[in-house]
């Protein structure tokens, strides 16, 4: 580890308290045959970790990230990429977010479990393919990984803020039946997110396919809608 990494995980490590550690270790499920099993805590809470990103993002280079993106501790790799965040939406050149973006795409493999997921492809991804075409994510989406299906899937939290649903949808229709909760509840929150801008568009995809859905989907896609209407969702009546 160079002295720079080295640096920012004595940084973590004196933020962390061993209690938040074997807190975190069960509730991202790093037991044997779990989503995120073997990985490994420091204890240090979100808020004191984006703090440390907004101060390390300056000066951190992408072999500083890139060592901090592999190593075993959870919140190594996530300040990372929080600090990597930052840095993406500060550049403004365009050849230059195209270095990040491919940066990003060739460590896919360490944003592996699901808050890394949320905290950065929408912002990075989602960003820099926001007009472009996006074959990309739905070569994740049909990928047996995963992180990279939640990547994907995650990535169009970009264009529903912008009021783009068509691919977000899309995605969606993809992975609306697989087998893992984590994309139930990725597919539902972003249905859900549509029907927040345009109730319309959610309800129609709904009523299309509610009666095949993961029951878990369903209710995060509903849980805003008005209760009436939940309840016959719920209940079949739709």
């Amino acid at each position: 580890m160079s002295p720079e990494a080295e640096a920012v995980f004595l940084w973590l490590k004196d933020a962390g308290n061993p209690e938040k550690a074997t807190f975190l270790q069960g509730f991202f499920k790093t037991g044997p045959g779990e989503y995120g099993e073997g990985d490994l805590f420091l204890g240090v809470t979100v808020p004191q970790q984006r703090q440390i990103a907004k101060t390390l993002a300056p000066q951190a280079t992408l072999p500083l990230l890139a060592e901090l993106l592999q190593h075993p501790y959870h919140e190594m790799r996530l300040t990372g990429l929080l600090a990597f965040v930052y840095r993406f939406e500060k550049t403004k050149q365009e050849a230059d977010r195209q270095v990040l973006v491919d940066f990003y795409l060739e460590h896919l493999d360490y944003i592996n479990n699901w808050d890394l997921v949320d905290t950065s492809c929408s912002q990075v991804l989602g960003a820099f393919y926001w007009k472009k075409e996006k074959s990309l994510f739905f070569s994740l989406a049909e990928s047996t990984h995963l992180w990279r299906q939640r990547i994907s899937m995650i990535s169009a939290f970009y264009w529903i803020r912008k009021g783009e649903f068509t691919d977000a949808l899309a995605l969606a229709e993809k992975l609306k039946n697989h087998p893992h909760d984590l994309m139930h509840k990725a597919v539902g929150w972003m249905v859900r997110e549509v029907g927040n801008r345009n109730f319309e568009v959610a309800n129609e995809f709904l009523s299309k396919n509610y009666r095949s859905l993961p029951r878990t989907l369903l209710r995060y896609a509903i849980e805003r809608f008005p209760e009436e209407l939940r309840q016959d969702y719920l209940k079949g009546r739709v």
